[in-house]
């Protein structure tokens, strides 16, 4: 086995827990259960990873192998990286013409010939996952330079749809390759990159793939009550008063119909970008004269956004309903906003 390859499986088993690496070993599959069974996994980890870097030596695991335990790790820690949502699109169907079948093995050939023919040193590696969906790992060289395993570029892709889900490395100069490989490969036209990204993969797939449970209804405050509150206990005692009432009821309903029953999907931020004119009815003054339009950031920033802002009116800290520049966030597909004047 390769020094460089034997150091990167080296470090890969350092990386997981020691709680999951009979189940990440497993998933692998590259060690037999015998192999496994040789393993004392109750022993101090850099003893036992020595010892699982021999067995892989004995079994000269390659390049390949050693990405595809890399892949089953990201899988696994997907909430480590940052993802990015991109969408792809289709050339107009002509009359007559047949729908082309996603063809999973003709997706990997054409993409990674396309790579390769473009760029001499590139490591692509696949796994097939739950749902469908396909994992690409791309370690990137130069020309001159072998591809750095330790800095690789993750993709998933869902076939039978336009989206893909990009962790992208800090070799940026290489995304047009990518977008350019993708877009043949999977037969598509056009990819652009949506406002919407987070470190919740599952969250991200749940928004574009519209797999949460919102309403978006128009709020009158004048409808009528349900019968049954949704914070008010049955069984008070009706000597305590309890003031606004009704205003708390209704509050409850439009947050409901809001953000419906169901758990929101997982955002850490969206952020806004207000680029305005000053206006005045008086003459003069600096901001008035001013040519460049005013411009600020605000971001809101949670561990779970969509539920800290779920949480707001209920609380009375804000308003019901939410500003729909805050509700449409799921609705809409992104967390990053340009507002501008009309």
């Amino acid at each position: 086995m390769d020094e460089t390859v034997a150091e990167f499986i080296k470090r890969l088993f350092l990386k997981i827990p020691m709680t999951e690496m009979m189940t990440i070993l497993k998933a692998w599959d590259f060690l037999s259960e015998s192999q496994l069974q040789t393993v004392n996994f109750r022993q101090r980890k850099e003893p036992l990873v020595q010892e699982l870097v021999l067995l892989c030596e004995e079994k000269c695991a390659s390049l390949n192998d050693a990405a595809l335990l890399d892949i089953i790790y990201t899988q696994v820690h997907r909430h480590q990286k940052l993802w990015d949502v991109f969408k792809m699109n289709k050339g107009p169907v002509l009359t007559g013409e047949d729908i082309d079948l996603f063809d999973i093995e003709q997706f990997k050939s054409s993409f990674t010939k396309i790579l390769r023919k473009a760029l001499k040193n590139v490591t692509v590696s696949f796994r097939d996952a739950e749902e469908n969906a396909v994992w690409i790992r791309i370690a990137w060289g130069t020309h001159h330079t072998k591809p750095n395993q330790y800095k690789a570029t993750y993709v998933v892709y869902y076939p039978q749809t336009p989206y893909v889900f990009m962790s992208l490395s800090r070799l940026k100069r290489n995304t047009p390759l990518l977008d350019q490989a993708l877009m043949i490969a999977s037969k598509h036209h056009q990819i652009v990159k949506m406002d919407l990204r987070s470190r919740y993969l599952d969250s991200l797939k749940a928004i574009v793939f519209k797999q949460y449970n919102q309403v978006f209804e128009t709020h009158d405050s004048a409808a009528p009550l349900q019968e049954t509150s949704l914070w008010l206990h049955t069984n008070m005692d009706l000597r305590v008063i309890h003031e606004n009432k009704v205003e708390k009821e209704r509050v409850q309903r439009v947050t409901q119909e809001t953000f419906g029953d169901c758990p929101q999907p997982r955002l850490e931020f969206a952020q806004y970008k207000l680029e305005t004119k000053f206006k005045s009815n008086l003459n003069g003054g600096i901001l008035a004269d001013r040519e460049e339009p005013l411009r600020c950031l605000i971001k809101f920033s949670s561990p779970h956004l969509l539920e800290a802002l779920k949480s707001l009116a209920p609380a009375g800290i804000a308003d019901a309903p939410l500003s729909p520049l805050l509700t449409c966030i799921p609705n809409k597909g992104m967390n990053y906003f340009k507002i501008k004047d009309k």
